[in-house]
């Protein structure tokens, strides 16, 4: 067993938490970036990645991801392959107890622990993940130009993401368990009006099929319960959006942050400040609205910025206590 002490602490290794420690880094804050669970975060399961700036061709997320940490070690960060499993918040500095034992402290604490989306659970759905099933429309719809394409859920995200699917495909179809729906009215309103879109009610996905093999066709479509006559049925798609919300990593956090409704970290608005001075919180683990890989690192950087000039007021509030002591010597 350890201590590590660092100016800053980061907790995830995602855009956000890399950002971070890149811009903690070269202000000299010699972060320590504690990987967690998933190294590099949702990054290392996307295949070709193409919104993200920089890359005129598609780049790999494992390989984006691996580019940024060599970037942030570069600079001096501090890669830690251990996973947190307690957290004391009443610093600074705040303290980290990690799986190993290992004790992490940071005079700052950076939460970049990120978010998963939901899956059914269907089978094959993991078989043919990346081959036609994703749960991302904005990240993945580009390649489905063209094609028939699904989507499965009834929230907020499930409309949004067929309304966005029809800048793509003429032949969107939305599937819910449901004979209604949990979106906002206004996203209703305009789902259905969509000519490009339709609705399969009351309807729960039994199997994705296809070929799944290298170089087979994929997905080429969904086998079918309806919920309350029991009936099967078949839904062709090479593509199917499994859109059913997401679920933040927080669990550490509970009674110790404030969390919404969903479970997403709560700052201030336009800011990565959470209530506590000094904690900030960046990427998916507080956006439940774009989880973007570019916006993740740009709250990353944002938070790194702030951590910095909270160091800063740290140190000058040091100094001049210091001062008072000396002259009162």
């Amino acid at each position: 067993m350890a201590t590590h002490t660092t100016r800053m602490l980061i907790i995830g290794s995602g855009p956000a938490g890399l950002t971070a420690a890149i811009y903690g880094a070269r202000a000299g804050l010699n972060p320590i970036v504690v990987q967690g669970l998933q190294p590099g975060g949702q990054l290392t399961i996307t295949t070709d990645v193409e919104n993200y700036p920089g890359f005129r061709e598609a780049v790999q997320g494992p390989w984006l991801v691996q580019e940024m940490q060599a970037q942030a070690e570069h600079v001096g960060t501090r890669m830690m392959w251990d996973t947190i499993v307690d957290i004391d918040l009443s610093g600074p500095p705040f303290r980290a107890i990690g799986d190993s034992g290992d004790v992490y402290e940071g005079d700052t604490l950076v939460i970049c622990t990120g978010a998963q989306a939901k899956w059914l659970g269907t089978k094959g759905e993991q078989e043919f993940s990346g081959k036609g099933v994703s749960a991302c429309a904005t990240c993945d719809g580009f390649f489905y130009r063209g094609k028939k394409v699904v989507v499965i859920g009834g929230g907020n995200t499930a409309v949004e993401e067929a309304l966005y699917l029809t800048n793509h495909s003429q032949d969107v179809t939305l599937i819910h368990r449901r004979d209604s729906l949990r979106a906002e009215k206004i996203l209703q309103d305009r789902l259905f009006a969509h000519p490009n879109i339709k609705v399969l009610w009351n309807k729960e996905v039994a199997e994705f099929i296809g070929d799944g093999a290298i170089g087979g066709a994929g997905l080429t479509g969904l086998a079918l319960v309806d919920t309350v006559t029991g009936e099967a049925s078949v839904e062709p798609a090479q593509g199917a959006f499994v859109a059913i919300g997401h679920a933040p990593a927080t669990e550490l956090f509970k009674g110790k942050l404030e969390l919404d409704e969903s479970g997403y970290i709560v700052v201030q608005p336009g800011t990565p400040k959470t209530a506590i001075p000094g904690v900030f919180a960046a990427g998916d683990v507080m956006d439940h609205t774009y989880r973007q890989a570019v916006t993740a690192a740009g709250t990353g950087c944002m938070a790194a910025l702030d951590a910095e000039r909270f160091v800063g007021a740290l140190d000058f509030a040091a100094q001049a206590a210091a001062n008072v002591a000396g002259a009162d010597a």
